[in-house]
């Protein structure tokens, strides 16, 4: 049966380092993207690459009706996280352990709508997925695992060099503010994404810690983030992108996007993946909009 969206990516063993304390959890971009679309009221399908001693961490997104397909690898990504500030914007990352990439003749078959490649670092998710996963639908891609390289498990960002050769094949591009600057280099974020757009991509999101802009055959719209706190930050990023691909399926820009950053804000508001309901989500777009005049 068709999924609407299949999801590619590693896990991850987090070590969460705050001032106040140490938190221990499963995470990566699949965990925290799953949820928000399945909650999106979308069929989900999962496939990672992890240990066998992993499997059972992955039984949150069973749980929550996600199709999910362990790969087999002889380690699983674990990663440290040391946070320097309250907002949780500056940290420290270390790559601990690995998990072997994906490889084209180790992929199960499918059948989805879109494709949404969720790699954690660079090499995770081969360049050559995105030509073949084109052909059998729309690619959705998110830079962090196409810009964030590790030395001496430091992580560190390069530019992706086949950039301009790729990007016309992906529909829906998601980027944060800096790594739209490494991209393009261009630090105002509207102008790197005509740059993206000019490039190839179809759709591209730039999120920031205030907002999520899309832009889309050449009109931009924006999502207001409104967290009353954020101790669910981590994973902000995974959420949004996954919220606007399930809401994209059958809604406008403008609509996805401020879909997508009232969905995110509920999820800062509490540690771990989104979940709450469509409906919440409903509610806080009525009450943001309330709140601002709208």
């Amino acid at each position: 049966m068709k999924k609407d969206i299949t999801m590619i990516g590693h896990i991850s063993r987090d070590i969460m380092i705050y001032k106040e304390d140490e938190v221990r959890l499963t995470g990566g971009p699949v965990i925290y993207s799953s949820a928000a679309a399945v909650k999106s009221g979308k069929s989900v399908q999962v496939i990672t690459r992890a240990s066998e001693d992993a499997d059972r961490e992955l039984d949150g997104m069973r749980d929550n009706g996600v199709e999910v397909i362990r790969l087999d690898s002889e380690k699983t990504t674990s990663i440290e996280n040391i946070y320097f500030t309250a907002d949780k914007e500056k940290r420290q990352v270390t790559l601990l352990s690995r998990a072997d990439p994906f490889t084209l003749d180790s992929l199960p078959e499918m059948d989805s709508s879109i494709y949404h490649l969720a790699g954690l670092f660079r090499g995770e998710i081969p360049d050559n997925f995105i030509p073949f996963l084109s052909e059998i639908g729309e690619v959705a891609i998110d830079a962090q695992g196409l810009l964030r390289c590790s030395e001496d498990g430091k992580l560190l960002f390069r530019d992706w060099e086949v950039k301009k050769e790729l990007l016309p094949l992906i529909t829906y591009l998601k980027t944060d503010a800096a790594e739209a600057e490494i991209l393009t280099g261009e630090s105002d974020r509207e102008k790197a994404a005509k740059i993206l757009a000019s490039w190839g991509a179809k759709e591209v999101m730039v999120t920031h810690n205030t907002e999520v802009l899309i832009l889309s055959e050449g009109n931009f719209y924006r999502g207001p983030f409104t967290p009353s706190n954020l101790s669910g930050r981590t994973g902000r990023g995974d959420t949004t992108f996954a919220a606007y691909l399930a809401r994209r399926l059958d809604h406008s820009p403008d609509d996805a996007v401020k879909y997508a950053a009232a969905l995110c804000s509920i999820k800062m508001e509490n540690p771990g993946p989104f979940s709450g309901t469509m409906e919440d989500v409903l509610k806080r777009i009525k009450t943001d909009n309330e709140a601002t005049g709208v």
